[in-house]
């Protein structure tokens, strides 16, 4: 998925200095609306970034396309510094790149690009007219021991699970939960995870306390208890920043609930984020856009696809800057 760009809630400010995480959170964060307008006619939920919160662990980047019937057509686009994981609940996407990758994702199946120095793709629905739709597009900011490297796709159907009892289950989409790993190539300490669970149920996911984590509402409206004497109701479309130190959060659900599980090391350094391009100096960014503008090697040519391309929005008049934490 492509971004229009950074408006003022998505700009980072470098006034004050960064907070670290430091102890346990419930801090509940609202997904914003965001329209993609044109020839696509869609619209995304975004939970990340937040002006508070840019990241949770390694994750930079979360929108939600669904549910809502659309015709889907992102045609080719860069990106850098980053993986795209992509999870879909309903419908089909074609997915092509640079490399030759021409699959369709679909639901209970993984779709891991990495982008390394540059790599182009496109996203086009199944069809020619509109259709249902619901998927999560995330994207992991990469390391400096891998964001300089080649660029490279992966395509898993066969996720591990694990039972969490009263027949609840976690999908381990990427990184490790529970005590088992997904076969995705990741670059740093990371976990990302699909949790169902039965209506009437209460279920304990186990977390590694020296990570930081974040849960997002899917369907099902539950309840996280975050204390000994508090619980949080989980919305769709929000997220609840759990933040470090905890080694297990318990989930009930009134009515069958799935969420995604976001958690991961605190990530190694503050990032500088615009458009598809994460990076860690203005310089660096400005590098990309102008090697997309031109056309260079960089980024490729995306099979299938002739000259159609997303051009890349004007920089803004400010020195783009890196996103530090808040809470």
């Amino acid at each position: 998925m492509t971004r229009l760009g950074d408006g003022p809630a998505d700009l980072a400010v470098a006034t004050e200095s960064p907070t670290d995480c430091d102890g346990p959170r419930a801090l509940l964060l609202e997904a914003r609306e965001v329209p993609l307008g044109g020839v696509r006619g869609m619209s995304v939920h975004r939970s990340l970034p937040q002006r508070a919160l840019p990241m949770v662990g390694a994750w930079c980047f979360l929108d939600r396309f669904g549910p809502q019937t659309a015709r889907m057509r992102v045609e080719p686009h860069p990106h850098i510094g980053l993986q795209t994981v992509t999870w879909p609940f309903v419908g089909e996407v074609r997915h092509r790149d640079v490399l030759g990758s021409d699959v369709v994702v679909r639901r209970g199946i993984l779709n891991l690009m990495t982008s390394g120095e540059g790599i182009a793709h496109s996203e086009y629905s199944v069809g020619d007219g509109p259709v249902p739709l619901d998927a999560l597009q995330l994207w992991v900011a990469l390391p400096d021991s891998r964001r300089h490297g080649a660029p490279a796709f992966e395509r898993h159907e066969d996720l591990p699970v694990v039972d969490l009892g009263d027949g609840a289950t976690a999908t381990v989409v990427v990184g490790a939960f529970g005590g088992v790993s997904s076969p995705a190539t990741m670059h740093t300490p990371i976990a990302g995870v699909e949790v169902r669970v039965p209506a009437g149920a209460t279920v304990s996911l186990p977390l590694e306390p020296a990570w930081e984590y974040a849960l997002v509402g899917v369907s099902g409206a539950p309840e996280v208890r975050t204390d000994a004497e508090a619980s949080t109701p989980l919305a769709d479309q929000s997220l609840l920043y759990l933040g470090i130190h905890r080694d297990a959060i318990q989930v009930r659900a009134a009515e069958p609930t799935t969420l995604f599980l976001l958690g991961g090391e605190p990530f190694e350094a503050d990032i500088v984020m615009w458009w598809n391009f994460v990076g860690r100096s203005h310089e660096e960014i400005v590098a990309a856009r102008d090697a997309w503008e031109a056309g260079t090697d960089r980024f490729g040519h995306v099979v299938g696809h002739g000259a159609e391309r997303i051009p890349a929005p004007p920089l803004p008049a400010v020195r783009l800057t890196r996103r530090r934490r808040r809470v």
